[in-house]
């Protein structure tokens, strides 16, 4: 067990804005900050990296597409931690694992305050508005489930297949339409949350970092990480007794309407 009691970690981290995120959280979060990559050597170098900058983060292997790994960082957190305090999903996966991990309450102390930061992109909004208006009408529905959501992003790869995806309604965007999934993937967390309450406070967002010069988004970007983090971290540390932000879409700190 480790000394600290409080934990934050951040998937996807060994570059880019989740490096910028694991670095100003290491300066900002009383307590320990777990970066995690799926390739244990460059997590590790990214570790370096902070200890040189005089930051102590702490490594562990994640791959969110391998239902094993996840398992395995969720033990390690319960028995070093007794579960987590921030998490903030940087990182993405191309399709669901076969086997479907242990859900985000899972990993979470009871009932402390915890804050879920899933990190999406204003091209979800310009996806969205470039919608059908039945497509519209369902991704902002307030009781579309998580089964059906699924089958949305499903029914997209394969009209996208067919070559008729602009006839059924769909953007001509395959990342916008990722990014419409965690969205509105957020929102169906964080009304779940609501609803299974049990003592604790668990706040969820999906947020922009903004347009950040990462190796996806290139050079010409007109933020840098640490500006793209800025969004992500303030959502992390959201003070204890805060009733929100919760299920919302947030750019530069504030609120977006979705």
């Amino acid at each position: 067990m480790s000394s600290c009691s409080h934990v934050a970690l951040v998937t996807g981290a060994n570059k880019g804005i989740g490096f910028a995120i694991t670095r100003d959280l290491c300066r900002k979060f009383f307590g320990d900050v777990v970066l995690t990559a799926r390739d244990e050597s460059r997590g590790r170098m990214a570790v370096q990296k902070l200890q040189a900058e005089g930051l102590s983060p702490r490594f562990h292997q994640l791959d969110i597409d391998d239902p094993l790994s996840i398992r395995a960082l969720r033990d390690f957190l319960l028995k070093e931690y007794g579960g987590l305090d921030v998490l903030v999903n940087n990182a993405g996966i191309a399709t669901w694992p076969k086997n479907k991990p242990p859900g985000q309450r899972d990993f979470f102390k009871e009932p402390q305050p915890g804050r879920v930061v899933n990190v999406s992109s204003l091209i979800s909004l310009e996806a969205l508005k470039n919608c059908s208006p039945e497509l519209q009408q369902k991704f902002r529905s307030d009781t579309i489930t998580e089964e059906e959501l699924i089958g949305l992003m499903n029914k997209f790869v394969e009209d996208a297949k067919k070559g008729v995806h602009a006839k059924e309604g769909w953007p001509n965007s395959a990342y916008g339409v990722t990014k419409i999934g965690v969205t509105v993937l957020s929102r169906i967390q964080a009304r779940k949350l609501n609803e299974e309450r049990r003592g604790d406070k668990i706040l969820l967002n999906a947020c922009c970092p903004g347009w950040v010069r990462t190796d996806m988004a290139g050079p010409k970007a007109p933020k840098s990480p640490e500006e793209g983090a800025e969004t992500p971290v303030y959502l992390a540390l959201l003070p204890p007794d805060a009733e929100g932000p919760h299920g919302q879409f947030v750019q530069d700190k504030k609120v977006v309407r979705w």
